[in-house]
């Protein structure tokens, strides 16, 4: 059997964590219905480094350390890693969308969702509808 999987991009880690984002509430509720409906979170450990230094610069490092606590301690968080296949997958992504300005991090994270079939991220970053995603909340 296999899970329902949903992508969460750093924009959708951060509306998540910082409850002064404008989003933050949207973010939950979508957040604790997909979760309650079975389904599991999916991220990258770039979208992971992204995250931590966001946390760490908007929020301080003592709500950058609960965030980390409660994702690393959560079975319901799957987080798939960016080998040298996946950087090759990202790049070919990054330098063939010229016209848009994707990270290289949002690239490896569309090549992953590819790869594993998950059509739809919790974010607010417009480059995932750009490239063909579906985008939550």
């Amino acid at each position: 059997m296999s899970l329902k999987k949903v992508f969460v991009d750093t924009a959708g880690w951060m509306m998540m964590a910082d409850s002064a984002d404008p989003e933050h509430q949207a973010a939950i509720r979508y957040r604790d219905h997909w979760l309650e409906e079975g389904g599991v979170l999916l991220s990258t450990d770039f979208v992971l480094d992204e995250t931590l230094t966001l946390l760490r610069l908007r929020l301080g490092i003592d709500a950058a350390e609960r965030w980390w606590d409660q994702v690393d301690s959560s079975t319901r968080v799957i987080w798939e890693w960016i080998d040298q296949e996946r950087a090759e997958k990202g790049r070919r992504w990054f330098f063939k969308w010229r016209d848009k300005s994707f990270s290289f991090t949002d690239c490896t994270s569309f090549a992953v969702m590819k790869e594993l079939r998950v059509q739809r991220a919790i974010t607010s970053d417009r480059h995932f509808r750009q490239a063909g995603f579906d985008i939550a909340p």
